[in-house]
């Protein structure tokens, strides 16, 4: 039986983020395989935090900077590390490679941290995003450097694939596609949607701890919800999302129809409820999981270019791509009363979730992969020489630096 350690950033959320929604989506898949799950992270655990034990799931509170960590995992000896985004792997991966040589070294992104951080301090200095200011970013060393250590990284989205194939020309043996694993929406699904009559109100809904949900809320009240309310003078939005910011909460307005609503116990009630979701990101990158939530719930979207980046292949959008935005709000006003038009982009979503996102297609993908570079481990590491390098001098530098922290702690 395989043992997998999953070595968590933060706590599993699935109900605040994306991220948490992801990272249970990966963990089912293993259980499904009947392998034994641990879950370690450095990170406090907050009231939000899903009850993993309850799925059989050993959760295991771990120290940075601590030797402690050497005694857990030479004891637990897993057969696969999982690392939870690139900031885990720097900690804890050269602790991994030299207790357990032989475990499989799986980076899984989310999204690719250096992309969505350059285009935010572009956007702040009012520069035009280019290649170059990726290239010289000290995030993407870092992360560029992670996944070249790591036995095999799990990207999220077909436009990330591309940039780490052809701007950075990383070996696409160690990069696997593998976006979010989803069910299938069957009519079944689709007959108990609630109509266009029955549902009312336009949505945001995003974690605030996450700056490109800060902006993109921002913008809505700054740049394009008054446009919205010239076209429709009794529509509202109401904001949802967890870790609320007191510069969100001072946007609320009711006379305005701008209404911060904080956390959703149940998110994807409050989604299919909704007639549109707004989403007008300026920076990001990855998959967005409040795009993917609105398909599933029969909910149409209006995104900016960044939001649906690498999300729907070739297929329609379900609703409207828009980066100006006076057309954000004349598309949003648009699939707002025109019950065709809303329809139309509903059906789309289907198709989308049905076939890119389709757990069913894209699960026994994942678990072949991971079997066949398991069965050829040590081939697999020697195609990857700069990876090995990489590995060999951060085991130098990073091991006597935590060691040198940790005699400082003691």
């Amino acid at each position: 039986m395989q043992q997998v350690l999953i070595i968590g950033y933060v706590w599993v959320e699935p109900n605040s983020s994306a991220a948490g929604s992801r990272m249970l989506q990966l963990i089912e898949q293993f259980l499904k395989q009947n392998w034994k799950v641990t879950f370690a992270s450095p990170a406090q655990k907050s009231e939000k935090a899903a009850s993993l034990g309850s799925l059989g799931i050993d959760e295991v509170s771990i120290e940075l900077n601590n030797t402690s960590f050497d005694d857990f995992i030479k004891d637990l000896q897993p057969t696969i590390v999982l690392f939870d985004r690139f900031m885990m792997e720097e900690q804890f991966g050269w602790r991994v490679a030299e207790n357990c040589p032989n475990a499989l070294r799986i980076l899984d992104t989310e999204d690719l941290h250096f992309l969505r951080k350059t285009r935010q301090q572009q956007l702040k200095k009012g520069q035009e995003f280019t290649t170059e200011a990726l290239l010289k970013s000290e995030d993407t060393k870092r992360e560029i450097a992670s996944i070249l250590r790591c036995d095999v990284s799990l990207i999220i989205s077909m436009f990330e694939m591309d940039l780490l194939k052809n701007v950075f020309n990383i070996d696409q043996r160690i990069l696997f596609y593998l976006p979010f694993l989803l069910d299938r929406i069957d009519e079944h699904q689709q007959k108990k949607w609630k109509s266009f009559e029955e549902r009312n109100h336009f949505i945001f809904i995003g974690n605030f701890f996450h700056k490109p949900n800060v902006d993109a809320v921002l913008t809505l009240k700054k740049e394009i919800w008054n446009e919205i309310r010239k076209q429709l003078p009794k529509a509202e939005i109401h904001v949802y999302g967890a870790y609320i910011t007191p510069q969100i909460q001072q946007l609320h307005n009711k006379k305005e129809g701008f209404i911060i609503k904080g956390f959703a116990e149940d998110a994807k009630k409050v989604v299919e409820n909704a007639r549109v979701v707004l989403a007008p990101l300026r920076f990001g990158a990855g998959v967005k999981g409040k795009l993917t939530e609105a398909m599933i719930c029969g909910t149409p979207s209006i995104t900016t270019a960044i939001g649906a980046e690498g999300m729907c292949g070739d297929f329609p959008w379900n609703g409207f791509i828009e980066d100006n935005f006076s057309e954000f709000a004349l598309m949003s006003a648009e699939i707002y009363r025109n019950e065709s038009t809303w329809k139309n982009a509903q059906e789309s979503g289907v198709e989308i979730i049905n076939y890119i996102y389709d757990k069913d297609t894209l699960s026994p993908l994942l678990m072949n992969h991971i079997n066949e570079i398991q069965e050829n481990l040590e081939k697999h590491r020697a195609t990857n020489f700069l990876g090995s390098l990489l590995q060999h001098q951060t085991l130098q530098a990073t091991k006597y630096m935590s060691k040198w922290i940790e005699a400082k702690n003691q």
